[in-house]
């Protein structure tokens, strides 16, 4: 390894890559914009080669400034994890565990699995956070997360990582339980256009699945839309405003089994995916961490055909 490259090299990378700004990037380090072009520069005179490229107003990465932040990725994770392991030897507690769902994991799965997990007593503190696939397995490849549960990746996103499939999930159609769709027959897609449509943004993993269900039925977009990933948000304003959400089943089991939302009659075998684990190809598990998997697989194991 070349001695020049430095840790702020590795730093500055990984915020440029997150942000697509040097000045975000300069904020989230607390630096100057100056502090972090000059780094990056340092970083190409030291490897040979432009890592960024102008994208738009903005930057992104080059294609070999991807393949680099990989490593980059898996340097800093390791070093936060050394860093974590000697803070909780100090303090006589287990490694700190922290997880990353989506939003269907955690409106199922990861209730019952953290008050399992805290009745281990592994002293190990546990943090869940939910959010974009694409931002949770950032988190994860530059140490922020240890775990992500929830749909695979597609195969670009996955290089570096290890993905244990748990159970298979399809996304739904929902409406408020009175509304003018819900007792329907011979309902059509096409129908949609009449109401609100709820679709999942631009950033998560079911989007794709969702586009290609409409195309194949013809429909290229619907003249009402709002994208989002919030289910607190998706479960008000379907309640409220005769909307139609797309989402995974997961997500809204609980209303669809008490009878607040009804699912439309609509096909949805195309976008039925895997469910799982996915944690970093080259990290080996704490006990703690361990444990939590297990406790997620028996959970998983209790609930059975309950996902499909």
């Amino acid at each position: 390894m070349d001695s020049r490259i430095k840790f702020r090299h590795l730093q500055v990378l990984i915020e440029v890559a997150r942000h697509k700004s040097v000045g975000k990037a300069a904020e989230a380090l607390h630096v100057t914009q100056p502090a972090v072009t000059r780094t990056m520069r340092e970083l190409e005179d030291i490897l040979e080669t432009a890592l960024v490229e102008k994208d738009g107003r903005g930057i992104r990465l080059s294609h070999v400034g991807e393949i680099f932040l990989r490593h980059a990725g898996e340097s800093v994770a390791s070093v936060r994890r050394g860093f974590d392991s000697i803070s909780q030897a100090l303090k006589e507690e287990g490694p700190p565990v922290r997880v990353g769902a989506l939003p269907t994991v955690s409106a199922t799965v990861m209730p019952d699995v953290a008050a399992d997990f805290l009745g281990l007593k592994t002293g190990s503190r546990l943090t869940v956070v939910t959010g974009e696939n694409r931002w949770l397995l950032e988190e994860l490849r530059v140490g922020g997360l240890d775990l992500v549960v929830g749909r695979m990746a597609a195969p670009e996103m996955m290089t570096g990582l290890t993905f244990e499939p748990l159970y298979n999930e399809e996304v739904v159609f929902v409406v408020a339980a009175d509304h003018p769709l819900a007792a329907g027959r011979n309902f059509s897609l096409s129908e949609l256009a009449n109401y609100p449509v709820l679709m999942p943004t631009r950033g998560s993993v079911i989007r794709p699945y969702v586009e290609r269900l409409l195309l194949t039925n013809g429909i290229a977009d619907f003249p009402t839309v709002i994208e989002t990933v919030s289910d607190s948000f998706g479960r008000a304003f379907v309640m409220e405003h005769s909307a139609v959400w797309i989402i995974s089943r997961g997500v809204v089991a609980s209303e669809l089994s008490a009878g607040r939302f009804r699912a439309l009659d609509v096909d949805m075998a195309e976008t039925r995916g895997a469910v799982g684990l996915t944690r970093l190809a080259s990290a080996e598990p704490s006990p703690s961490l361990t444990l939590l998997m297990q406790t997620i697989r028996d959970r998983v194991s209790r609930r059975g055909s309950s996902f499909d």
